[in-house]
């Protein structure tokens, strides 16, 4: 599969990069495991910070809100009994549950190839030679993007990041740099335009190419 090459100043080159069929050209007729590793990618990376507190956790309900009997009203032994305003939380998130989703690396990298596969035959990716900005500017990534035409959410792949591309790309919400190695289904299927560079493509062929 080919694709257009553009050159560090942003210009089409004369020859196209070949994309690995074995990566970027898979036929995709069923979703099913690219939404697994969708959903174990979400919820992996989940904060467990809900915690509530059980009868036994809330403060205060030592003493026996009335005798047990000669009122005519229901026994009760605390007033932080759960069904009770301000008592305690039943069956509520302790903070120890465990939300993660296991799925084998075989079947993580079919994902990633899936996901790369149908970015490519929606003319989603471009290659570019390198990125290379002398100063670290917001206004020198812009540009490049201007002269690829990536717009909306763009993933930038590259094999390095370097201390220019992260100061140059913080600014901009809808991009997200990413080195060839850390490339995951989410961060493919959400992007509108993934750009990556010849050296990262290199990478993402040897790590994901050989793995049928």
């Amino acid at each position: 599969m080919a694709v257009a090459t553009y050159t560090k100043a942003g210009a089409a080159a004369t020859t196209a990069a070949k994309l690995d069929e074995a990566v970027f050209g898979l036929t995709v007729d069923n979703h099913e495991l690219l939404k697994r590793a969708y959903v174990a990618y979400m919820a992996n990376g989940r904060g467990n910070l809900a915690v509530t507190k059980t009868r036994g956790l809330v403060s205060g309900g030592g003493r026996k809100p009335w005798k047990q009997k000669g009122t005519g009203r229901a026994r009760f032994g605390s007033s932080r009994n759960p069904i009770w305003r301000g008592g305690g939380i039943v069956f509520g998130p302790t903070g120890e549950e465990n939300y993660t989703k296991q799925i084998n690396v075989k079947a993580k990298r079919l994902a990633i190839r899936q996901a790369l596969s149908i970015a490519a035959s929606e003319n989603k990716v471009a290659v570019i030679e390198d990125v290379v900005l002398k100063e670290g500017k917001t206004s020198e990534l812009v540009q490049l993007f201007v002269k690829i035409k990536a717009t909306k959410r763009i993933l930038l792949v590259v094999e390095h990041k370097t201390d220019e591309l992260v100061r140059a790309s913080s600014n901009l919400q809808n991009v997200k740099v990413i080195q060839a190695q850390y490339i995951n289904v989410y961060d493919a299927v959400n992007a509108d335009n993934i750009v990556i560079t010849n050296a990262a493509l290199a990478v993402v062929s040897t790590w994901l190419g050989g793995d049928k």
